[in-house]
């Protein structure tokens, strides 16, 4: 089982002090975030995408490619990458020169966000979002696996003989998680594909998280993926911790009240009592994160949310030391012990390759125009 931490990116003030870091703070302070996620052991770190204030990550390729030069061992993922508003063209190229660059060191969780102005900033129309969500990724797949493409489809214009470069690292497409909080149809399409299915488990009680799993783990079967515990699930969730669960309350109760995505509504007792928020001691967060698998069964991964709402840089970095210090090896020790022989590790680019039959050069020169887009035969036969 793969752990980790994610970022929304947000630029919060914190309420503590009122200061407000820039966006050259927070920027560099997401790369020592994910350095240091690595230090202490942790699998994964994931980078939201998003287009506006208050939030930084317009472009988390350019901030995973920086992160992957300084690290060895950590898989860089995105914390959702907008399927609807970005060209899959656009998609297929960068992240398949992302996974070039970090060694397969990359995948990605594809969402629609949370930011209904988004559409119209980038051409498109909210009310189309579930059927951009389905017609880019079947663009995004095909691009993936076909070196030559001819595609026509509702929302972009028409490919002819059209081949993305570079082409996936090893012949093997990065991984794909379809993250959703709300939409059976997004479960759906994951388990169509047999792709991942990643339930941001952190605004809903564990009732919709579980029915959610489970309609991505039936339909999984029902598509001939496997059994229905065999389908790869991952989950999110938000912690913070002192040695002390009333220091670790008292601490957080300005952050979680402020807070730009849940502050000035329902109480943190409120919150942690119907959503998997936890706010404690490490053992809290052990026992209570042990509970997730009683709900949506063995998963694979599992990423927290911990530098949002304004924390200080300082505070983050002791929550990482003790995620890995404390948390995860506990875990770690406890969901193996747990997880059936025949339900599948988390995926990585290793294990897919070997999967494949071994690595094959993917490179290709397709037989197209590189100005009109047509193949020599087209333009001969005329």
């Amino acid at each position: 089982m793969q752990f980790g931490v994610f970022s929304v990116s947000d630029i919060t003030a914190d309420p503590t002090t009122g200061r407000v870091p820039s966006e050259a703070e927070r920027i560099q302070a997401v790369v020592t975030i994910a350095k240091k996620a690595e230090e202490v052991g942790l699998d994964v770190f994931a980078l939201g995408e998003h287009h506006n204030p208050p939030f930084f990550s317009s472009s988390p390729t350019t901030t995973l490619g920086y992160i992957a030069a300084q690290t060895r061992r950590l898989q860089l993922s995105t914390a959702t990458t907008l399927i609807t508003t970005n060209d899959p063209v656009k998609i297929a190229e960068d992240y398949a020169m992302l996974q070039h660059l970090a060694g397969g060191r990359v995948d990605l969780m594809l969402g629609r966000g949370n930011t209904g102005p988004v559409y119209p900033w980038f051409g498109q129309d909210i009310r189309n979002g579930i059927a951009l969500a389905v017609e880019n990724y079947a663009l995004l797949h095909k691009l993936w696996r076909e070196d030559v493409v001819d595609w026509q489809g509702r929302f972009r214009t028409p490919l002819q003989g059209f081949t993305s470069t570079p082409r996936p690292l090893d012949g093997v497409a990065p991984f794909v998680w379809h993250g959703s909080i709300r939409s059976p149809e997004i479960a759906e399409q994951a388990a169509y594909y047999g792709d991942g299915f990643f339930h941001n488990h952190i605004f809903w009680p564990k009732e919709h998280t579980q029915r959610m799993v489970g309609l991505y783990r039936q339909r999984f079967e029902h598509y001939g993926h496997g059994s229905a515990d065999q389908a790869i699930v991952g989950l999110g969730g938000q912690v913070f911790m002192r040695k002390n669960s009333q220091d670790a309350v008292r601490e957080f109760r300005p952050y979680f009240d402020n807070a730009p995505v849940y502050g000035h509504g329902p109480s943190l007792e409120e919150f942690t009592r119907e959503t998997p928020l936890t706010v404690g001691s490490p053992q809290q967060v052990i026992d209570r994160t042990l509970t997730f698998r009683d709900y949506v069964g063995d998963y694979q991964r599992q990423l927290f949310l911990i530098d949002h709402a304004g924390l200080p840089l300082k505070t983050v970095l002791e929550q990482l030391d003790i995620l890995g210090e404390e948390v995860v090896p506990v875990l770690r020790k406890e969901f193996a012990a747990l997880k059936p022989a025949h339900v599948p590790d988390a995926p990585t680019h290793a294990a897919r390759v070997a999967a494949a039959g071994g690595a094959k050069d993917a490179t290709v020169h397709a037989p197209a125009d590189d100005v009109t887009g047509q193949s020599r035969q087209e333009v001969q036969s005329r």
